[in-house]
């Protein structure tokens, strides 16, 4: 779902940025923290804007109902 989340974004127009927790030193960390956040599963865990979206489920959901496009504008992450 990471690579599904990620394409969708970069088809938007974004360039996200993307943390794969297996690969960062203090990846176990991270993951605490997102599951602190209630994020479960923990990954993807998508963030625009420095606010929490939620998950893979989530941004769909907003793609779908045409709000993912506005909380990327909101965030200055793609332009129209």
């Amino acid at each position: 779902m990471c690579h599904s989340i990620s394409t969708l974004f970069y088809d938007l127009g974004a360039s996200p940025a993307v943390y794969e927790l297996d690969q960062e030193a203090r990846g176990r960390e991270m993951e605490w923290a997102l599951q602190q956040l209630g994020c479960s599963p923990t990954v993807p865990a998508v963030f625009i804007g420095g606010k929490f979206v939620g998950s893979a489920k989530d941004v769909l959901g907003a793609h779908l109902n045409g709000s993912l496009r506005d909380m990327l504008i909101e965030a200055n992450a793609i332009w129209f």
